[in-house]
């Protein structure tokens, strides 16, 4: 691999601008659906540098803000339960449920403990066989490979009292959701590059010539992302539709065959509400059932669970791609990151957090820092 500094050289950058410019004869509407790439385009100020021919949409790129709220609301009930170690990634403990979120509960007296990996978590249900051990399987399918080992490994081990709240989420059935909906404006996408490490890019294919749309497979520094974005321009001004490679140092076209086969092995394609956008046709990832043991909705009887959403929030808004944070009227406002309404605000990759981090709810008149 190229040294970093690469990737966010200034000069490197400014020539890329210009060639983008340059080669667009309208303004086009892209999509990243990526929150890192979300992070970097705020931060570094691309939408605004690109802004006269570009306008870059922020979609559901992360897998923590989509996360649906009755989900939240399992994982809540669980971690109340005073015979249940609840263990999740540290980014989870913030987002909202509709009454409550983990850091509270576990403020509360629930054993709430954060983790670096599944492994860890199943490492403490062998260290605990007197109490239930849940994992929050939460992510797109780059994190997928990781929780199907645990869940293998827990079966090898006869671990019996290791469960996943699994919420995992695919990306390919969201993008044809976007482009299918009436409102739709996305013209070309920079799919997530992290998620391609593992999945490739042979299942985007058929939906960039069945919708007509480019897509980019993009890295996440600036200069990644400014030349995914020429690469779309060029064939949207070519009028070509196709899928290319720009983050060739890290994604091949078939992706990580042996993480697809631990997928395959443990998980099956599910239907799946995405928070902000709803139920979509093998939209996530479920326990196979030879694995249903190791589901923790089905073990602890929480398949029925309703939520609602805060009135205030324009979330699935913003997760669509249909408003920018700060157009939300409860931006920098009643929603801050510490008191957020949704996750995409409180999320280390949600847009509104990137919006409020990186100074832009100024554009809003909010109050926050």
């Amino acid at each position: 691999m190229k040294y970093l500094s690469d990737y966010r050289d200034g000069k490197i950058a400014r020539s890329l601008v210009a060639a983008i410019h340059e080669a667009a004869t309208r303004r086009w509407v892209l999509m990243e659906v990526c929150g890192g790439q979300t992070h970097t385009i705020v931060k570094q100020g691309i939408d605004e540098l690109l802004g006269r021919v570009v306008e870059l949409v922020h979609g559901p790129g992360c897998p923590v803000c989509v996360t649906p709220l009755e989900q939240i609301d399992r994982a809540l009930m669980l971690a109340s339960r005073r015979e249940v170690i609840f263990t999740s990634f540290g980014d989870m403990l913030r987002v909202p449920g509709s009454y409550s979120d983990l850091f509270r509960i576990r403020a509360q007296g629930g054993d709430v403990r954060i983790v670096y990996s599944p492994l860890d978590a199943l490492e403490i249900a062998r260290r605990n066989p007197g109490r239930e051990v849940v994992f929050f399987a939460v992510g797109f399918e780059t994190t997928a490979p990781a929780n199907a080992m645990a869940v293998w490994r827990a079966r090898e081990l006869e671990v019996g009292n290791f469960t996943l709240l699994v919420s995992h989420v695919t990306v390919p059935p969201a993008m044809v959701a976007i482009l299918e909906a009436p409102q739709n404006r996305v013209q070309a996408f920079l799919a997530a590059g992290h998620v391609c490490t593992v999945t490739g890019w042979t299942e985007y294919e058929p939906l960039a010539e069945e919708h007509g749309t480019p897509i980019i497979v993009t890295g996440f520094e600036p200069v990644d992302i400014l030349e995914g974005i020429l690469m779309a321009i060029r064939q949207l001004e070519g009028g070509r539709h196709e899928v290319q490679n720009q983050y060739v140092r890290s994604v091949k076209r078939d992706g990580n065959r042996p993480a697809q086969d631990a997928i395959a092995k443990v998980f099956k394609l599910v239907d799946r509400s995405w928070r902000g956008i709803g139920p979509i046709p093998e939209g996530g990832l479920g326990l196979r059932e030879e694995f249903a043991d190791y589901d923790a909705e089905r073990k602890f009887g929480l398949q029925s669970v309703a939520a609602a959403e805060s009135e205030l929030c324009r979330a699935g808004d913003v997760l669509r791609g249909n408003l920018k944070p700060f157009e939300c009227a409860a931006f920098g406002r009643e929603c801050q990151p510490e008191n957020p309404l949704g996750a995409p605000m409180v999320s280390s990759e949600g847009a509104c957090a990137a919006y409020y981090r990186y100074g832009l709810h100024r554009k809003s008149g909010g109050t926050g820092g």
